[in-house]
């Protein structure tokens, strides 16, 4: 996740915003936007004045912040906000962490501890201004950071009472509250708009806070260019050379990530390349100065293509040539090296480039389009007795199932950008009392006709109440539940609902005519499908369904769309024992797909974001 900046310059206020410390991203992720967060804080005592709108481009959010004022507190001192990680990391063990309750304890993994390092300074995204005399801070200053749908991008909101320039406000007196908010909760409300209660001040009601969150612009940019070479190095012995030219964006860590590769155009040494585009955030992640090298290549029948040369650009550089031409030397640096009369190894020439937006993830979140989950859990027999601890079922008292990390890590981020947080829920391959008929779309809750439970708390309640009261059987069969779920979608095919199945499953599929059916009508309707393979039972047969290589199809009819997502569990799990970490790896693959997912929907039905409910 980006960083956050941690300041606020209330000259009696301040607000500290802190977000976990900044890690590298895998080189070949990509934020789905960048957000940038603003802050205000609302006194509960004071009239508010106007909502504070961003006004800044990646995704950004705003803050307000309105701390209560204490009957001994003077009016003429200064608030600040601080932006810091959720929490302090314990130092044995990993976790979420929210503080609950009295300073000084956190709960992590249902469990309560006390953490003295919270009263000491904890890694600080940044801070606001400060503002003066005032209960109600509309703060300036804005927090621009990437946002991962994939990822629970936990942020800490702290505000402060400034007395002077000077004075350390890591003091017990100068605290006037925090809030803990999770990225994906502020860009899933209502107009990227939320509003939470400031805590942490026993016996004192502390205000509320209001963040706003929006997408920076250059998010939304796509490139198309296309370029030519003259003259390039001969490289086959028997003909000419088959180039083609592959793009890498550099890291902040000064790698550099491939991006794009060109198609290969064969014997010529004065190639032309066809136009293709590329979002901008892809090609220099937003930094338009951010250098972006080009190496050209000559391409071999057995993959051990021939280096020619490389250039380096950057997207600033690139953009020129929508009104000229601009040509790069293409050099080889053992040749140059080796050879004193050494000039270049040819030329690539910019033949043209331009800009266009498209809609993005967040347009049609902040426009209303609501994500929908249902989850679907297999009851076969294969699992094992719920009872015995060798069962894939087995609720331990000291850890979750594999079924109950699956649901938990999916589910717990999809929520945040579903309204009512209702979720049905439904089981597979079980007979169920009292006659022992069995069922592939049974709801856990055992309410036909309202399958839906409360949170992912009340998914993972019902699953475990079903446990104990149904058969485990066979066969495991997937279409009833996909053609259930598809149903619902195709009542609402105008962008304002988006559905997510998760299937969480142990074994091979028994109906694989019909699943595949299931899938080709589904891929017509605004659904995605994850399939989380749990135990030691081999997958390839689910492979087939995940369409990332060939089009699913059935009877002579392709997938529209690429709609299914299938990883097995086990790829996940942490080395060290960590159920969160695993948990956080699972989501990041099988969560990453679905935004994509969402925009290929859209795109092919011609759907704009509706920018009333954006605004």
């Amino acid at each position: 996740m980006g960083s956050l900046s941690r300041s606020i310059t209330v000259r009696p206020e301040t607000l500290l915003l802190s977000v976990p410390p900044r890690r590298p991203c895998p080189a070949t992720r990509l934020p789905h936007g960048c957000a940038q967060l603003s802050c205000a804080v609302p006194s509960p005592e004071s009239p508010r004045t106007g909502d504070t709108q961003g006004t800044h481009g990646r995704l950004g959010a705003h803050g307000r912040s309105h701390p209560a004022r204490s009957p001994q507190e003077p009016a003429g001192h200064g608030h600040l906000l601080q932006v810091r990680p959720s929490g302090h990391p314990l130092r044995a063990g990993h976790g979420e962490q929210r503080v609950e309750g009295a300073p000084g304890q956190l709960r992590w993994g249902g469990m309560w501890g006390d953490v003295a390092a919270l009263t000491e300074p904890s890694p600080q995204f940044g801070r606001t201004e400060v503002i003066d005399n005032t209960l109600n801070p509309d703060f300036v200053r804005k927090f621009v950071l990437d946002y991962y749908f994939e990822e629970k991008q936990n942020l800490r909101f702290d505000v402060y009472n400034v007395d002077s320039k000077s004075c350390s406000i890591y003091k017990q007196k100068d605290f006037l509250g925090q809030a803990f908010v999770a990225l994906g909760e502020v860009i899933g409300s209502q107009r990227g708009r939320l509003e939470r209660a400031l805590t942490g001040v026993p016996g004192k009601r502390c205000g509320t806070i209001l963040l706003l969150a929006e997408e920076l612009s250059n998010c939304r940019d796509i490139v198309t260019m296309q370029l030519c070479a003259n003259k390039l190095d001969k490289k086959d012995f028997f003909g000419k050379s088959d180039p083609f030219l592959v793009f890498y964006r550099s890291n902040e860590d000064g790698t550099f990530t491939i991006c794009h590769k060109t198609e290969v155009v064969k014997n010529t040494l004065n190639p032309v390349w066809q136009p293709f585009t590329i979002p901008v955030r892809a090609l220099c992640n937003g930094d338009y100065d951010r250098t972006v090298k080009i190496d050209v290549y000559d391409w071999d029948r057995d993959g051990s293509h021939d280096f020619i040369g490389e250039f380096a650009t950057s997207y600033r550089e690139l953009s020129r040539a929508q009104s000229q031409f601009t040509v790069y030397e293409v050099l080889n640096p053992r040749k140059k090296c080796k050879k004193k009369k050494y000039v270049n190894s040819g030329t690539v020439t910019l033949l043209s480039f331009s800009v266009e937006s498209e809609f993005t993830f967040v347009d049609y979140i902040r426009g209303g389009t609501q994500l929908n989950f249902t989850v679907a859990i297999d009851f076969t027999a294969s699992n094992g007795l719920p009872s015995q601890p060798t069962s894939l079922h087995y609720a331990s008292p000291y850890q979750l199932s594999a079924y109950a990390l699956a649901l938990k890590a999916v589910g717990e981020i999809i929520q945040d950008y579903d309204s009512d947080k209702l979720f049905p829920a439904y089981g597979f391959g079980a007979k169920l009392p009292p006659d022992g008929k069995i069922s592939h779309q049974f709801p856990l809750n055992n309410n036909v006709d309202n399958p839906s439970c409360a949170g992912i708390e009340g998914v993972l309640e019902s699953y475990l109440q079903s446990l104990r009261t149904v058969q485990l059987y066979g066969p495991t069969n997937f279409a009833p539940v996909i053609n259930q779920v598809a149903g619902t979608a195709a009542q609402v095919t105008d962008g304002s609902q988006y559905h997510v199945l998760l299937i969480i499953t142990d074994g091979v599929i028994s109906d694989m005519m019909q699943t595949k059916e299931a899938i080709v009508t589904a891929s017509a309707l605004p659904m995605s499908i994850i399939i989380v393979g749990v135990g030691p039972a081999e997958f390839e047969a689910m492979e087939e369904l995940d369409g990332d290589e060939v089009r699913v199809s059935s009877r002579g009819r392709y997938a529209e769309r690429d709609i299914v997502q299938f990883v097995p569990f086990r790829d996940y799990v942490d080395e060290a024992g960590s159920q969160v970490r695993s948990m956080a790896r699972l989501a990041k693959d099988v969560l990453a797909e679905i935004p994509e997912q969402l925009l290929s929907y859209m795109r092919g039905r011609g759907i704009e974001p509706r920018r009333n409910a954006a605004q």
